[in-house]
Order: structure tokens, then C-alpha cells, then sequence
């Protein structure tokens, strides 16, 4: 069987036992995002798994191949005789730095692709899908809203089971949107049968390729996917001929003048297992990689805090594995210096702010809020653990259900003058404006409860209330305009 020659073995064996890390995080497991390629991918162990012999002796190596050549093995979608090929290859060949950035950031990512399409029997050429999605840019956003390196839209990423919450955006998680996208293009391969309608479907829908199927059978048109491309938007027209652009430059790159980056057939990541909070900041600091990296691997958390559970995973280079546990050991501070509050009534960010001794700034920053804007009754949101021991770090639960509404900053009431009718009184004002009579007798030091019609009142009321927000007549009574603005701290 063959071993594992680049990887050291204290990673090997950390890899296949899934040793629980030591000190106050001995909840956190590191295990292998490895699967082993599609000819031994079902291979069962056997023997004495406690020995740690035995266990380092299980873990596979790959073949003495980088993954370019393992991708060209695996090519399986036809070629398209179409003149977009030709002009898509001159239009990345004239462009080799750009060619080149998007292929470096593809090294992080294209063996665990690779794997899992030779695990299905797909077309390696698949792997070469968000090249033209998103650049292999895994934090990628488009008009459309689409997200991640697969650019799967918020109801498509619903609908194959990418989580979207407050804390978490799994179309931009790695594996998971890795899964969900195979699994779409395989269900579009089985509608069409044609990896160029599956690749034209993906990109323009299900539905759009099947009405255009319809209407050229209904002409007695061939329904292939040169046929059907007059029917097709520009942006679908381009997309499979730029994957089989991208293609056949990966097939032979010397001949379009590129040069690909070296890409090692072996797994570039391993899996941090069950880990509890966390903040993004110290899980970087842990594994010594430089955040704008740790976040390359793990685009999917929105905030800066990563919420444990049995379902977290963390990914990081497999050099960094040890790393992580060796420090994590040593860490003698709290993991993670974030909590949440969930308010109960409109409140301000400054107010927030003053409550846990840090700046507005810090509050509207980490839960993206923009300026002038306040938070709703119902809203969850990050701030600062004033104390480790008074507050606790956030539940899977509070951060599967949070939900954060904010709407303009306007004063609680403003301030009107109101002119008393005939048939006025104290009472019949108040309940008019939503005040009380003692607010009324107050607010113009009235020591009797006797007005005098055409006397004027002064008023505090809802900057809601629609008789504060209009000067429209109200029966025999008028609203003067606004002549001030108060907040109620």
C-alpha cells in the first residue's frame, strides 16, 4: 500500500487517530478532510486500531502525480465545435497574469474538488467550473446575489441544504457548497443526459434549457447545445465555451503561453472537528496563518466568531495542523471574546455601545450596521464579553435563529403644539395623541384640569403617531408645525 511520502508523521498519525487536542479546549478534534482517490476510496481498515503503528500504516498516499495531469486523466466532456472556444482561449491566453492568480487561489481547493468527482465518476473537467463562476474566489458576489466558489444563489443554495444565517453562509463553505454543486450538476446531467445543457442549465436553469429544448423540437430543430445557444443569453451563450476554453489550456498550457502553478496531488487542507467558539482572529493566531489566509479556507463565517457544535469544522493547511494543537495546548486565555444580546426594544448603537464599555464603531463593524441606523425590537447581535465568567459564549441554536433588523435613527417623539377646540378636554386630547393627562398638565404646568378653547398645548408625542407626523386638522383642533425635536434616552 502506498504511504503518505510528504507528510510528516506526527501529522499522519494525528490524521487517522482524531486525538483530542489538550487543555481547555479538549472538545476540539483535528481529522482528515482526506478521502482516498476513487480506486481505494471504499477501502475498509481491519486490524488493531489502538496500535498506533497499525493506524499510521492505514493512512494513503496519492499517486507521484500533480493534480493538473490528474484532471487531464479525467477530461470526459465532449469538445463543442464552436468558434467562442477559439476566441474564450485567445481572450485567457492574452491574459496570463490573470490566469495565473486564479489558478494559485484553485490550488487551495482542486484536490478536494478532484476527489470528490472521481468519487461520483464525474468529468474532472468539472473542477474548472468556478474558474469561470467566481475565479476560485470563495468569498465571490454578484448582482444576482450568488455566493461562494459554486455562485449559488440564496433559494438554489436552500434548496441543496446550504445553511444561510447571521453567523454562517455555508454556499461560501468549502465542502459543503463543494457537495451541493455536484450534486446539482448531477441531477441536471441526469434531466439532459448532455454535459453541455447540464453545464448550460446550471448557468441559465433547469427550466429555461428544457423550454428551449421544447421549442426547437417543436421547429424540428436538433436540440444540442450549438442549436439551442441562439436561444440563450450572452452570459449562458460564452459560459460553456469558456469552460472548454479553460480546458483545453489546462490540456496544454505551453501552447497558449501559460504557465500553471504547481498543485501537489496530495490534500492541501485538513478538518478541525467540533470545535467550541472560537474567534476567527485567535483561530488564526493558533495556526500561525496569516488571516486573509484562514479566511481563503473558511469564507463561510459572517462574523468575527465561529460558533462550535458537533457540525463546526475549521479547515487549515495540513502543515498548520500541529501547529494549532501545539499552541492550543499553551492557551491559557479565553477562545472567544464575543457573546450576543437580543434586544427587546428599539435601541440605539451607541446606548449598546456604552453598555459594554466599547465604541459604537466596534458594534456597527462586526454586525455590519450601517451609520444612522438603529437596531429593532427582536434583533440579535454580537458584543464584546465584558467578563468570561458572566457571559457565555453563543449557543448553535441562538445562532441558527438570529435575525438582525434596523431601520433610520429618528427621535422617540417630537414635539407639537396643538389648539384646544370647543368641545376639548384633557382627556379627549391624551387619548387623541397617546398621552396621559398628567404628561398634558406637565408639559404646559397646568394645575387645573379646565382648558380654554383656542388655548395652545404643547405636546410630546410617538414619532410614529400619525397625529405627530401630520399638521392636518384634526376635528376642530389644528397640529402646528414641529417646533423642536427631543430623544428619549
Amino acid at each position: 500500500m502506498p504511504q503518505f511520502n510528504r507528510l510528516p508523521l506526527k501529522i499522519a498519525l494525528l490524521l487517522c487517530l482524531s486525538a483530542p487536542l489538550f487543555g481547555q479546549a479538549n472538545d476540539i478534534t483535528i481529522s482528515s478532510a482526506i478521502m482516498a482517490p476513487s480506486a481505494v476510496s471504499d477501502l475498509s481498515f481491519s486490524g488493531d486500531s489502538n496500535n498506533p503503528e497499525f493506524a499510521a500504516a492505514q493512512v494513503l498516499s496519492m499517486e507521484e502525480v500533480d493534480v493538473w495531469a490528474r484532471i487531464r486523466k479525467g477530461f470526459n466532456i465532449q469538445d463543442l465545435d464552436n468558434p467562442l472556444v477559439a476566441s474564450q482561449a485567445a481572450h485567457y491566453s492574452a491574459n496570463p497574469d490573470y490566469f495565473l492568480r486564479t489558478t494559485s487561489r484553485a490550488s487551495r481547493y482542486l484536490f478536494h474538488v478532484v476527489q470528490e468527482l472521481d468519487k461520483r465518476g464525474m468529468p474532472t473537467e468539472l473542477a474548472l467550473l468556478p474558474f469561470v463562476e467566481s475565479a476560485f474566489n470563495p468569498e465571490a458576489y454578484s448582482s444576482a446575489k450568488a455566493s461562494g466558489l459554486w455562485q449559488f444563489i440564496p433559494s438554489t443554495g436552500l434548496l441543496y441544504k446550504l445553511k444561510q444565517t447571521m453567523f454562517k453562509d455555508e454556499r461560501r463553505d468549502v465542502l459543503a457548497s463543494t457537495d451541493a454543486a455536484l450534486n446539482y450538476l448531477e441531477k441536471l446531467y441526469g434531466m439532459f443526459g448532455d454535459w453541455q445543457l447540464a453545464l448550460a442549465a446550471y448557468n441559465w436553469g433547469e427550466g429555461s434549457v428544457q423550454r428551449a429544448i421544447k421549442k426547437n423540437e417543436a421547429a424540428g430543430k436538433p436540440t444540442d447545445f450549438n442549436s439551442l445557444s441562439e436561444l440563450m443569453p450572452a452570459e449562458t451563450r460564452n459560459y460553456v465555451p469558456k469552460l472548454l476554453a479553460i480546458k483545453n489550456i489546462i490540456a496544454d498550457p505551453g501552447q497558449y503561453g501559460i504557465k500553471l502553478p504547481k498543485v501537489e496531488n496530495q490534500p492541501y487542507f485538513v478538518t478541525i472537528n467540533k470545535t467550541r467558539n472560537i474567534d476567527v482572529k485567535i483561530a488564526a493566531q493558533l495556526a500561525e496563518l496569516p488571516i486573509n489566509e484562514f479566511k481563503a479556507l473558511n469564507p463561510q463565517f459572517n462574523r468575527p466568531v465561529i460558533i462550535g457544535g458537533d457540525k463546526t469544522q475549521i479547515l487549515l493547511p495540513h502543515e498548520n495542523a500541529e501547529k494549532f494543537q501545539r499552541n492550543l495546548a499553551k492557551w491559557q486565555r479565553p477562545l472567544s471574546t464575543w457573546t450576543s444580546i437580543t434586544v427587546s426594544t428599539r435601541q440605539r448603537i451607541e446606548n449598546i455601545a456604552h453598555m459594554f464599555s466599547t465604541k459604537a464603531e466596534v458594534i456597527r463593524e462586526v454586525n455590519h450596521i450601517p451609520q444612522k441606523m438603529v437596531l429593532k425590537a427582536g434583533s440579535t447581535i454580537l458584543v464584546p464579553k465584558v467578563s468570561d465568567a458572566t457571559y457565555s459564549d453563543i449557543t448553535a441554536d441562538v445562532a441558527d435563529n438570529a435575525t438582525m433588523a434596523v431601520e433610520p435613527d429618528h427621535p422617540d417623539t417630537r414635539r407639537i403644539v396643538v389648539k384646544v377646540g370647543k368641545r376639548d378636554s384633557l382627556a379627549s386630547i391624551a387619548t387623541r395623541y397617546q398621552v396621559t393627562i398628567a404628561q398634558l398638565k406637565d408639559w404646559n404646568s397646568l394645575s387645573h384640569d379646565k382648558l380654554t378653547f383656542g388655548q395652545h398645548l404643547r405636546l410630546q408625542v410617538p414619532f410614529a403617531s400619525r397625529a405627530g407626523r401630520s399638521s392636518a386638522r384634526a376635528g376642530n383642533h389644528r397640529v402646528k408645525a414641529v417646533i423642536s425635536k427631543k430623544r428619549n434616552r
